[in-house]
């Protein structure tokens, strides 16, 4: 066989291969991409631009991620091992600070260190509600999330937390009440997982209201 012919047997070979490979690129690298961005900015834009939460016209974070809070006046969401990517200069000059992180520790339940955690973590929010039993504190307020981001926690975790700051900022317990039913999730389908409350939500009503107080 010459040379010439078995090159043309090569790129016929070649030939078939490559133009799928081109199709696939154009099909699943640019009309695909474009579709899926078209529907979702058109039908889903709330979603599709990351769940943000505007207050006053300026975006404080997302319905999906949590963030910390400590003031008294703010209700507390559950542990997190990365803090919720929020670190003081000072963690940071430390080296504690190692970026944008999601994740947990992963320690096992005969960890010294878990023990250690939860019981910090259960003195500070003892120490935070003196009313409260420590036989009724949810599990969840003492338990990290596996992305430590969670943004919600339970319905019971968020309604036993009310007595503390109505008493920080002075607003009725009825009124939180109010403030957590309408930043209650109900249960997926209706009957899936539990009622869960979006603790950002929750916290940027508090902190509107007493806004308005101070004006």
């Amino acid at each position: 066989m010459l040379k010439g012919e078995v090159m043309r047997k090569i790129f016929k070979e070649l030939k078939t291969p490559f133009l799928v490979t081109v199709v696939f690129i154009v099909i699943c690298g640019l009309f695909y991409p474009l579709l899926i961005t078209g529907l979702g900015q058109s039908i889903f834009p709330y979603q599709a631009n990351g769940s943000l939460i505007v207050n006053k016209g300026k975006v404080i974070g997302s319905e999906l991620i949590g963030q910390q809070f400590s003031d008294q006046e703010f209700m507390k969401g559950r542990p997190s091992a990365v803090n919720y990517n929020t670190y003081t200069a000072k963690e940071k000059s430390e080296g504690k600070y190692l970026g944008v992180a999601s994740g947990s520790q992963n320690l096992s339940p005969s960890n010294p260190l878990l023990k250690k955690r939860v019981e910090s973590d259960l003195k500070n929010f003892l120490n935070n509600n003196p009313s409260i039993n420590k036989k009724d504190i949810p599990t969840d307020l003492l338990t990290s999330s596996g992305s430590g981001l969670d943004p919600s926690i339970s319905q019971q975790s968020a309604l036993i937390q009310i007595p503390q700051i109505s008493k920080s900022t002075g607003i009725s317990v009825d009124n939180l009440k109010k403030i957590i039913d309408k930043n209650t999730q109900n249960k997926t389908l209706g009957f899936l997982g539990e009622k869960t409350v979006n603790v950002l939500k929750v916290n940027l009503e508090i902190y509107n209201q007493l806004s308005e107080k101070s004006d």
